[in-house]
């Protein structure tokens, strides 16, 4: 079983597969008579209004993991992205994989830092939702549409995953 390291969630490092939203650094905008700052459009969002496809926010609960942690599946959205967002501080991790002809390549794994979410780019290989502590709930934003939008892929031996 090979081992891949969790490495902290970085916008450089995740940005060929995704946006990182959080709000660190000064907002871009102060809004509502300066009581509220604005982190503006963090993510590149994609329904697949092409093939009728909407934005659509569903609420996920999800059961913690841990680490080390097996992986043994990923999966990936053809038809559009999706944006989860933690109800919680809690950090969960992130696994994405570069695509290599239509299949995953090897993995790659990130641990959030408390209160940051992700956004997956359209077509990107990725892990399950694997909150690390309960709850593990999060505002999810995705395609919702008449077409498949879900491609699975079984490692035939899993990856450890470790902090």
């Amino acid at each position: 079983m090979t081992e891949i390291r969790a490495l902290p969630l970085d916008p450089a490092a995740f940005a060929p597969f995704g946006d990182v939203l959080d709000t660190q650094g000064a907002p871009d905008k102060v809004i509502n008579a300066g009581l509220c700052g604005r982190y503006h459009d963090l993510a590149r969002m994609d329904f697949g209004e092409e093939t009728g496809g909407r934005a659509g926010i569903s609420l996920f609960d999800a059961q913690p993991r841990s680490l080390p942690y097996s992986l043994d599946l990923v999966e990936r959205h053809p038809e559009g992205s999706q944006a989860f967002l933690p109800l919680s501080e809690h950090p969960f991790l992130v696994v994405v994989a570069p695509d290599e002809g239509g299949l995953p390549g090897t993995p790659l794994a990130f641990l959030t830092a408390p209160g940051q979410g992700i956004n997956l780019l359209r077509g990107t290989w990725h892990g399950v939702l694997t909150p690390l502590h309960a709850p593990g709930r999060f505002a999810v934003v995705d395609r919702i549409g008449e077409t498949p939008n879900l491609e699975e892929h079984h490692f035939a031996t899993p990856y450890r995953i470790v902090a």
